[in-house]
């Protein structure tokens, strides 16, 4: 390979007479080119093009070269008739080669006898003509078109220009479809995290109910998206009592996920060392105010029930009040003082209820009460509590009810509950 810094262009040759067939061929690959860029696979767009350009042109060889603009190189793409380089085989840009010649100065090359080319590496021995043209977009490189010919000086300036008007074509293709890849290779990827990080996000759910004497309890959680805020828990202590949480943590998808995780950590380990569930609240609220984003938020209920004494002791965080039905009918329980965790100090208020034999108790988000059907009417707390009332309602039934209420609209919040049946 000659590495003569010298650009040497032919002399102009006389154009040959091109043959009606020829004309007729050309209108048709023109014709051609102009709906290859339709294709929006990558693979398949290079490889019918070096295909059909060969066959039209009788080429003994033709290649496209994708710019790598990280390393400076030229990345062999699609091939056809070489049987020296196969695809990905790499040439610098500006120091090898016609292609890389030709990405280096974003003109066309024509080596009408490439043995007297300083630029033309050899490939086929059967090669004895060349032309190398860039493919651009708006001037900027995407790669070289090559195409080589047994015949000696084997394109007329009709073919290069049709060559030429070939590639604009071609560059805004490959352009395309190397976006389209590209996007496409994004979304798979978004898609394949946010599909791990839902399967980590249910494993720090509850594997199943808890076994409490006397007691039928179930949670469900349902996200918006891949993940949500939303979490349940249940906490067993070792003087048989039980906790019970249920969370909102403000926001959706991955960031409201991430600071799930890290409350339900902290939480965790306050349970263990606290008296009641107000201490809990407490203290769990002075780290997430100091370890919070600024404008983010945790609403909690967080309760204790003893199952010997049937006494249920909760503290709300700013949640939603919980729903009892007992002998007495259906009513929602308040809680004296409460704020959101995260949004400054406070202390939290302790309330307790009996849970009578045949009780039920219900802690929700408000991807429940907030679900809007078409007429953009919420289900809301009351219609809850009618279906609470029902004698088979559970966890599941209720979100079914949610579900069917919204007529197909989907649920545009994470939804979850925590029923409770003694």
């Amino acid at each position: 390979m000659a590495t003569s810094p010298r650009t040497i262009v032919p002399d102009p040759v006389p154009v040959r007479p091109v043959q009606l067939d020829q004309v007729e061929h050309l209108v048709k690959l023109q014709k051609w080119a102009q709906k290859i860029t339709s294709i929006l696979d990558l693979d398949e767009l290079i490889n019918k093009i070096v295909d059909d350009v060969a066959a039209a042109f009788c080429c003994v060889e033709t290649n496209i070269y994708l710019h790598d603009q990280e390393r400076a190189e030229l990345v062999m793409a699609g091939v056809h008739g070489c049987t020296v380089h196969g695809k990905g085989s790499r040439l610098k840009v500006g120091t090898e080669g016609m292609v890389g010649y030709v990405a280096a100065t974003r003109q066309m090359r024509y080596a009408p006898d490439v043995r007297q080319d300083p630029y033309y590496i050899g490939c086929e021995e059967s090669t004895l003509s060349e032309v190398a043209i860039p493919l651009l977009v708006d001037g900027q490189l995407v790669g070289v078109f090559t195409a080589s010919h047994h015949d000696l000086d084997a394109f007329t300036r009709e073919h290069l220009r049709w060559l030429q008007s070939l590639c604009d074509h071609v560059g805004v293709a490959v352009h395309n479809a190397r976006r389209f890849q590209h996007e496409r290779h994004e979304r798979e990827r978004m898609s394949q995290e946010a599909h791990e990080a839902r399967a980590i996000q249910q494993a720090l759910l509850p594997k199943s109910s808890p076994f409490i004497p006397g007691f039928a309890i179930s949670g469900l959680s349902i996200p918006a998206g891949a993940v949500g805020g939303d979490w349940y828990d249940f906490i067993s202590f070792d003087d048989g009592c039980w906790g019970l949480v249920l969370a909102d943590v403000s926001g959706k998808g991955t960031a409201a996920a991430l600071l799930m995780s890290a409350t339900r950590g902290m939480l965790r380990s306050l349970t263990q060392t606290c008296s009641g569930p107000g201490e809990v609240l407490t203290r769990l609220n002075r780290l997430l105010v100091e370890d919070f984003p600024s404008g983010k938020f945790v609403t909690m209920l967080l309760a204790v029930l003893n199952p010997t004494s049937r006494e249920l002791t909760f503290s709300s965080a700013g949640h939603l009040r919980p729903l009892l039905v007992d002998e007495q009918g259906a009513r929602f329980l308040d809680s004296e003082r409460g704020m959101p965790l995260g949004l400054g100090t406070g202390e939290f208020s302790e309330s307790r209820v009996q849970l009578s034999k045949g009780s039920r108790l219900v802690f929700y988000s408000d991807g429940i009460t907030e679900a809007t059907g078409l007429s953009d009417e919420e289900y809301g707390a009351e219609r809850m509590r009618d279906h609470v009332l029902r004698p088979d309602a559970s966890a599941e039934s209720i979100l079914a009810d949610v579900r069917v209420f919204a007529n197909g609209e989907g649920l545009h919040d994470d939804a979850t509950v925590i029923f409770v049946k003694a």
